[in-house]
């Protein structure tokens, strides 16, 4: 079922900084209700290229919902900010993955990235989908 207007929550995670790592992504209706969410373990990699990564992968599931307007919601200031273009991606890796999601990004009328703390209510719990990801792993 198409999905015109969504909201996403999601986090990257990774322990040790680079170690093992994964994304948590909440996709939810403009009411707050929860459509579908995702939790997957990457491999290892750094905080940062996990939180790209969520962005990634929950631009994909929005596509595939037919999504045509994203207001969506991230902990990491860094990436919220690089995305938006307020802030600069100096290192190539992350330029890499900024340009996967402007790519992306194409496919949507409107997309609108915000920061908010990491204690927001769905923030929190997309956090929980990292951890349930690593640890059953035995992360």
């Amino acid at each position: 079922m198409p999905h015109d207007k969504l909201r996403i929550y999601s986090d990257g995670g990774a322990r040790g900084n680079p170690g093992p790592a994964a994304i948590g992504i909440l996709i939810c209706d403009m009411n707050g209700e929860t459509i579908t969410e995702h939790q997957e373990v990457i491999g290892e990699t750094t905080n940062n290229v996990a939180e790209y990564t969520a962005v990634i992968v929950g631009l994909e599931m929005a596509k595939g919902l037919k999504a045509k307007e994203i207001d969506y919601f991230v902990d990491s200031e860094l990436v919220a900010h690089q995305i938006s273009g307020k802030y600069r991606v100096k290192t190539p890796h992350l330029a890499a993955l900024f340009k996967q999601v402007k790519d992306r990004e194409k496919f949507f009328k409107r997309i609108i990235f915000t920061p908010v703390p990491r204690t927001h209510e769905k923030i929190r719990y997309v956090d929980k989908l990292v951890n349930q990801a690593l640890n059953r792993e035995g992360y």
